[in-house]
C-alpha cells in the first residue's frame, strides 16, 4: 500500500517535474551537445487511518547522451597518385567517426575510423568513384549513441597515356607523315613541344 512520489530536477530529459507511482517508459530528449543529467528523488508514503508516514527518500539519475552529428563533407575529384585527405567534424566533443567505402579500387580501405589520408589509385582508363558513408558515434556511461550518417564521393580520374609515335626521317622539301596521337583514355588532350623549329614545325601545339 506504499505510495511512491517522485520529483525530477531536470525536465529537459523529457520527463515531467513530478509524479506518483512508477515512471512509465518515455522518449529521452537532449537538445544540447553534451550529456544532461536529471536527478530523480523517490519518497515513499504510507497512509492508514488518516495518518501518513513518510519513509527515507532514494535518488537515482537518468543521463541522456547527446545525438552526435557529422558536418557535411564535400565531394572530391582527384588524379590518380594524389594524396587525398578528408577531415570529419561535428558539434559533440568526443564523437568517433566510423566510415565505409563502396569501392576499394580508389586506394581506400573498405572501412575505418577517423579522418582520411590515402593515395588515390585508378587502374582503369575511365574515372572511378567510391561512396564514403560516415557515421558519428558518441559513447558515455557504457552507452553508445549514433547519429545520422552523411555520404560523399571521391572520384579518381585515370592517368592518361600517349602511345609511342614513330620517328620519321624525310627529305627537305618533302611532306612528313601525319602524326596522330592516341592513347587508352578517351577524352585525352595531347599537348606537344618541338625543340627545333627549323624543321618547319612550330614550337608547340595541341
Amino acid at each position: 500500500g506504499t505510495v511512491f512520489n517522485w520529483t525530477n530536477n531536470n525536465t529537459t530529459i523529457g520527463l515531467a517535474a513530478s509524479g506518483t507511482g512508477n515512471i512509465a517508459s518515455f522518449t529521452a530528449t537532449n537538445a544540447t551537445n553534451a550529456p544532461v543529467v536529471a536527478t530523480i528523488v523517490v519518497t515513499p508514503g504510507y497512509t492508514n487511518a488518516g495518518v501518513t508516514c513518510v519513509g527515507s527518500s532514494k535518488t537515482f539519475t537518468i543521463t541522456v547522451n547527446p545525438t552526435p552529428m557529422v558536418n557535411a563533407v564535400a565531394n572530391q575529384t582527384v588524379c590518380a597518385g594524389t594524396v587525398v585527405t578528408a577531415t570529419f567534424s561535428g558539434p559533440v566533443a568526443g564523437t568517433v567517426y566510423n566510415w565505409t567505402n563502396s569501392n576499394t579500387a580508389i586506394g581506400l580501405g573498405a572501412s575505418g575510423t577517423g579522418n582520411l589520408s590515402f593515395t588515390a589509385t585508378n587502374a582503369t582508363a575511365a574515372p572511378i568513384s567510391g561512396t564514403i558513408t560516415v557515421t558519428p558515434t558518441y559513447t558515455n556511461g557504457g552507452t553508445s549513441c549514433s547519429g545520422t550518417p552523411v555520404t560523399f564521393t571521391i572520384t579518381v580520374n585515370p592517368t592518361p597515356q600517349v602511345n609511342q609515335p614513330a620517328n620519321q626521317i624525310v627529305c627537305a622539301g618533302s611532306p612528313t607523315a601525319p602524326v596522330n596521337f592516341t592513347g587508352p583514355v578517351a577524352g585525352t588532350i595531347y599537348n606537344w613541344t618541338n625543340n627545333n623549329t627549323s624543321i618547319g614545325l612550330a614550337a608547340g601545339g595541341t
